[in-house]
Formats: structure tokens, sequence, C-alpha cells
């Protein structure tokens, strides 16, 4: 007897045990090459079980057919509602994203209360996340991670979908903040500060950015396109909210030593006055 859905190829490190009750009876099966399937009955355990062995075989594409041909013959069963199941894991594996999503989609449709819609909300969601690609280039697939990532840990609380779903909420922010920095770093360069700055400040603005890793860096960039634009007092607010948070961040030692070129100090401003700016920023 065999149990379970394997888990997918989590690329994070992090594996799950995803259990989803689909008790199969291994039948024998021959052949090594791809078989052509044409529509013809035959028993419903025979097709369901023989596309699971071309799972555990890693033959994706095989597997689909089988698992498609158990949809066909016998759908709204509860063997149909294993197979597409089957089917979001296999074109998952086989790096056929679309398809994934596609088949979780009608899963979703044509079972909206079952037990595995957990499971087909959180691999439409990985089907985003495993195409999101470096900061230089379009953050459409980062986007709609985050928002399946979301609705997973919202509808499943305390599952281990939710759980790993809150993981990937963390690294895409950090992707996406990742994204307004390069585009500030961009406008910098180019000379257009006003625009820099305001890429710089959404990192800060943002509830979820400000946890990132690219928190420092947007600070010391305020610090830095402030003094271009003249605005010394603001430069001087900012790097002391740098230093009240990131003291230790080189950060920090790069905005010290640009302030007092200007003759300012950072660490001069009233304490309470920082913590208060810090709360209205980042808060607590």
């Amino acid at each position: 007897m065999r149990s379970s859905l394997p888990a997918p190829k989590f690329r994070t490190g992090l594996v799950l045990a995803l259990v989803l009750g689909s008790t199969v009876v291994v039948a024998g099966c021959s052949g090594r090459d791809r078989p052509r399937l044409a529509y013809e009955e035959r028993p419903v355990e025979a097709l369901y079980n023989t596309g699971y062995q071309r799972l555990e075989s890693k033959r994706w594409a095989d597997a689909v057919d089988y698992f498609q041909e158990v949809e066909r013959q016998h759908p709204y069963s509860e063997w149909s509602r294993r197979a597409i199941l089957m089917q979001i894991y296999a074109y998952y594996q086989n790096n056929n994203y679309p398809e994934a999503q596609a088949a979780a989609d009608r899963f979703i449709q044509l079972f909206p209360g079952n037990s595995g819609a957990a499971y087909a909300y959180y691999m439409k969601a990985l089907c985003n996340f495993e195409r999101i690609t470096d900061v230089g280039r379009d953050q459409g697939y980062a986007e709609g991670a985050l928002q399946g990532l979301n609705d997973v840990a919202r509808r499943y609380p305390g599952t281990s979908y939710a759980i790993d779903a809150t993981v990937k909420i963390d690294m895409v922010n950090d992707q996406l903040a990742g994204k307004e920095m390069n585009i500030g770093r961009y406008y910098q360069r180019a000379g257009q500060p006003l625009a820099a700055l305001n890429r710089y400040k959404a990192v800060i603005a943002n509830e979820a950015f400000q946890r990132t890793s690219h928190t420092p860096e947007a600070l010391y960039r305020l610090v830095e396109v402030n003094l271009i634009l003249g605005l010394k007092e603001e430069a001087m607010r900012n790097g002391a909210v740098l230093g009240f948070n990131y003291p230790g961040s080189p950060w920090y030692a790069e905005a010290y030593a640009l302030l007092t070129e200007e003759g300012a100090r950072p660490e001069t401003a009233p304490t309470g006055q920082r913590e208060s700016w810090l709360r209205r920023i980042i808060p607590g």
C-alpha cells in the first residue's frame, strides 16, 4: 500500500510531507517507451496505478497521460480528484508551470471544499515562485507568487503549506524591495535624484519591505540623495534612523562619513526625535 502525494522539489531546501490521502494499489506494467493512449475502457485502478508508477520513475509526461485518461474516463469521481492532483505534481516536476497552474485551477473549480484544494492553491503560487527572475527583469512572477502565497497563508493558517508560504513571502518581499533599489540606483546614476528618492522611500514606507535586507542601504541612499538635493536636515534624519537601527552596519559608517563631510553629526539628533520618527516609518 502506498499513500500521499510526493513532495514538490522545494528549491529552498524545505521538504514538506504533503499527505493527501490518495491510496493506491500498485499494478504491474511493462514497456519502457512512452505509450500512446487510445481511448478504451479499462479498469480505473490500472490506469491510475500505471500513472503512479510513471511518476515514481520520474517519467512525468507519461504519468500525465495516464492521469488524464483517468480524468477523462471517470470524471467527477474520487479517482478523478486524485488524478488531477497528480497531474499538478507531474507538470510541476517537469517544469511545465502553466499546465500545472491550469490543472490546479481545474481542481479548485471542481472540488473547492476538498482538503486537496490547499495543495492546489499552494502549487499555483509555487509555480510563480519558481519563475522569479533577477531584479533587473520584470517582476510579474514575483508579484503573482506574493499574491498566491499570501492567499495560502490566509486560507490555511497553521498548515505546512502556510508555514512554507510564510518563509517564501519574506523571500519574495526581499526580491521586490531589491527591484525598487535597483531602479533607484539607476535613476541616481542617471542624475535623476527625485526619481531615485521616490524608489528608496518606497522601500522604507512599505512595512513588508522594512524587514528585508535592503532597508539599511535604502536609508543610506536617502542620505545621499537628500544631500544632493540640498536637504541636509532630512539627510541627517535618515542618518539618525540608520544609526539607531543599524549602528554596526557599513551603510551607517558610510552615512556618518558623508554627513561629517557636510558638517552634520547624525548622532546628535535628540533621542526622542529619532525614536519618534523611527516608529513612524518602521513600526515595532
